[in-house]
């Protein structure tokens, strides 16, 4: 698929998102948070495409969260023009020193140093007083340009959400058709021949790695910004867990199934803890098993499935076309 037909898919998903939210305005919460959460899992997405997973993408979304939180209530700052890009970059500041280190590493060596990283934030976090422990704190009053984003004006947060998701969709896109995100799939399959070619795989991992904090920086700031409120949890390893799921449901084909498999997570979490709400978290955990049992390629996969009466030709592609990213 071409990055237009990307794209416009992007924008046909955009339109579908406002459309809904304008309808079942009772929705818009739960579409809100299904979409800052695609925001950390698109970058994680890029790390699983070179064969890295990522326990700490966490670290990312409660660095942008907490960035938005000092923002607006020790400077008073609640502008989202501001808040948004200062939340990503100060998270994109954390990667760029941490990165250097995680670069060199590969397999469960990456995953655990991630998850450390994520968690002496969180301990951090829940034992100073002045990030309001274990309670964290509040976020009211953030604007753009004038217009209120939070309580009855959510649609105009939603609005900005979409924005924001369609410039990381553009942005991972664009990325992934460079030099460094081309070596991503030859990362996964072979590194040592990637390095015998001359390539730079620690480059491109680290390049990922810091575009994929400026993404969850992003959705981090957003969050909280939807939720009106921040606490240590951003940065606990459940939540980088349930990226990971997410993830592993999305797959690594498509910069569109992060977005498509979050919303889908959060409606069956809403779901089951409405009709079962004292074992909803069993249904969950059935409904996760289920889907990456039957779609072990995730969501992305399914594009990819030949057709039975395809020609053996189409049925087998390319290393070139198998490691395109949609």
């Amino acid at each position: 698929m071409s990055p237009t037909s990307v794209l416009l898919g992007a924008l046909a998903g955009a339109a579908a998102i406002l459309a809904a939210g304008w309808v079942l305005p009772a929705w818009i919460f739960v579409i809100s948070i299904a979409l800052t959460k695609g925001l950390a899992v698109l970058g994680l997405v890029l790390l699983m495409r070179a064969g890295l997973v990522s326990f700490g993408q966490g670290l990312f979304f409660a660095i942008g969260g907490y960035s938005a939180g000092l923002l607006v209530n020790v400077w008073r700052i609640t502008e989202a023009a501001l808040l948004v890009p200062v939340s990503a970059l100060s998270a994109l500041a954390v990667a760029a020193i941490v990165g250097l280190l995680l670069a060199r590493y590969r397999d469960i060596f990456f995953a655990m140093l991630t998850l450390a990283l994520s968690m002496i934030l969180y301990g951090l976090l829940v034992k100073s007083s002045e990030f309001g422990g274990t309670d964290g704190f509040n976020i009211h009053g953030v604007t753009l340009f004038g217009l209120p984003l939070g309580g009855a004006s959510r649609f105009n947060g939603l609005v900005l959400l979409i924005v924001l998701a369609l410039a990381a969709v553009a942005l991972s896109l664009a990325f992934c058709r460079t030099p460094l995100g081309r070596l991503a799939p030859g990362i996964k399959d072979r590194e040592i021949r990637v390095e015998y070619l001359g390539a730079d795989a620690t480059g491109s991992i680290y390049a990922a790695y810091l575009l994929a904090a400026l993404i969850g920086g992003v959705g981090g700031a957003m969050s909280g910004i939807a939720v009106g409120h921040i606490d240590p949890e951003l940065a606990f390893w459940a939540t980088s867990g349930e990226f990971v799921v997410i993830g592993v449901l999305a797959g690594t084909g498509s910069v569109l199934t992060p977005f498509v498999a979050a919303l889908a997570l959060e409606l069956v979490r809403t779901y089951a803890y409405q009709y079962a709400p004292n074992t909803w978290q069993a249904v969950l955990g059935i409904i996760i098993l289920a889907l990456i049992l039957f779609m072990p390629g995730g969501l992305s996969g399914l594009a990819r499935r030949p057709r039975r009466n395809a020609a053996p030709e189409a049925q087998e592609p390319s290393g070139a076309q198998a490691g395109a990213v949609r």
